[in-house]
């Protein structure tokens, strides 16, 4: 699609700063359905009788429709245009909101709760390239500053959920009430000029050998983050699967993007996204039934925790732009190893107010997680484009479609260990989530590694993209 560069756009005709308010908006949006989804696992435990593990397949399926909504938007940008997808990520919402309130069981939250999913990562396929572009020449601080709004919209999210909780206000209500941003986004959408798409990557049409490859990946991709016989009977359960995606992928990008080094590269960010994402939300995401018990079983405490710690987020990605200068892209995502490492191991052991000092920690450590990782795709891939900043993004988020239903488990086995060995009430509780949180410790010790190698071998990282 032959397109004019957005910077070749008349000020008068696209309003920049309104473009990234809305961009903001809709993501203020996705980290609500975060939150309050968070705050009301215990609910829903409860009315529908699930256990943890279910409760771990339900969340597993926002991770899904993430992923797979930024690989095929990622794929399909230039040829869609970000407002085509926005329009379809403020469907997504409507739909998976109504229908969650409507749910009547296990099955309905599978469904509804994949559309919500599905329209979060329609906004990120959107609006991480559109934010890119608005700001080319400091794309890691503008990216940081759009996802401010990610822990910005949680702690709304989580603040609204712990007042409708102390108020006696059902979960119903409380998705209900994510309907009111979701409309104002909506309106921005259809009423906001949106820049043509620039040309500023490697364009291959919709031949057959790509959409062969779109739809290989996006059918093991549903395959691995389903509940079925298949995957479970296999060897290994989810690793062969998973690897054929990968090598699926890495022929995509090498399609897309002309260089094996590029492909490889890309490849390497992806699984190294799977594990900071798994750090940051897979912690975050079961602080109710990780922290609950810890925190004297208080109704909505978990989420005051979850607030202060996203809030502490959002603050440190608003001012990113001296840290990421001074300590570069790579540096900053390996000091954010070691905060995160130490804050889940002091998390793991913690009572009382050691709670909140190691959450403040782990805030610190994963504030810049996200953001950077795509950043740096950005700045070391730049023929990836689009479609690399979405790949690394699913990347992230279908990592947690495999790991949620793992940390329901260990929740669960942590559980039945403590009751075995003669504990009870409260203490259980506290037993079941220091257990999951003692496996969490061991992902950014493996980041740690990761970054220091990728740290040493910047230069010549920054030296073969500079020839894309």
């Amino acid at each position: 699609m032959a397109t004019a560069p957005m910077d070749a756009i008349a000020p008068t005709e696209v309003n920049r700063n309104r473009l990234f308010l809305l961009a903001c908006l809709s993501l203020i949006v996705t980290a609500m359905t975060f939150a309050i989804r968070a705050g009301i696992l215990t609910q829903l435990s409860d009315q529908f009788a699930l256990s943890d593990t279910q409760l771990g397949w339900v969340n597993s399926m926002a991770f899904l429709g993430f992923p797979l909504a930024m690989v095929v938007f990622g794929f399909l940008y230039n040829k869609l245009g970000p407002r085509l997808i926005m329009i379809l990520a403020f469907v997504g919402h409507l739909l998976g909101l109504v229908l969650t309130i409507l749910a009547d069981g296990f099955l309905g939250l599978l469904v509804s709760t994949f559309f919500i999913g599905f329209a979060n990562g329609s906004v990120e396929a959107a609006c991480n390239p559109l934010v890119a572009d608005l700001y080319k020449d400091d794309k890691t601080k503008w990216l940081n500053r759009f996802h401010v709004w990610f822990p910005g919209g949680i702690v709304i999210g989580a603040v609204v959920s712990y007042l409708m909780t102390n108020a006696g206000i059902g979960w119903q209500l409380q998705i209900a009430v994510m309907l009111i941003p979701t409309a104002i986004y909506g309106y921005m959408v259809f009423t906001t000029r949106f820049p043509e798409v620039a040309e500023s990557e490697l364009i291959v049409g919709l031949d057959p050998k790509g959409v062969l490859l779109m739809g290989s990946i996006l059918g093991l991709l549903v395959l691995i983050g389903t509940p079925n016989d298949l995957v479970a009977g296999l060897p290994g359960t989810f690793v062969l699967p998973l690897l054929m995606v990968l090598g699926l992928t890495f022929l995509l990008m090498l399609f897309r993007a002309g260089r094996v080094r590029d492909a490889a590269l890309l490849i390497v960010l992806m699984a190294v996204m799977s594990i900071t994402a798994t750090s940051e939300l897979g912690t975050q995401q079961w602080v109710d039934r990780i922290l609950g018990a810890q925190l004297g079983n208080l109704p909505g405490q978990a989420m005051i925790v979850l607030g202060m710690v996203t809030g502490i987020m959002a603050v440190g990605r608003y001012f990113a732009g001296p840290l990421i200068h001074a300590l570069n892209p790579l540096g900053v995502l390996l000091m954010s190893a070691v905060l995160t490492t130490l804050g889940l191991f002091l998390m793991a052991s913690a009572s009382g107010a050691m709670v909140y000092v190691s959450a403040i920690i782990f805030a610190v450590g994963v504030c810049y997680f996200w953001p950077t990782m795509i950043g740096v795709t950005a700045q070391y891939v730049p023929r990836s484009g689009a479609l690399g900043m979405s790949l690394v993004g699913a990347a992230g988020m279908f990592a947690l479609t495999i790991w949620n239903p793992i940390i329901g488990g260990w929740i669960d086995n942590a559980r039945a260990s403590a009751e075995a060995s003669g504990l009870e009430g409260t203490a259980v509780e506290v037993a079941a989530g220091q257990g999951a949180l003692s496996q969490l410790v061991y992902f950014p010790v493996v980041l740690i590694a990761i970054f220091v190698v990728l740290y040493l071998a910047r230069k010549p990282l920054e030296q073969s993209a500079e020839q894309a």
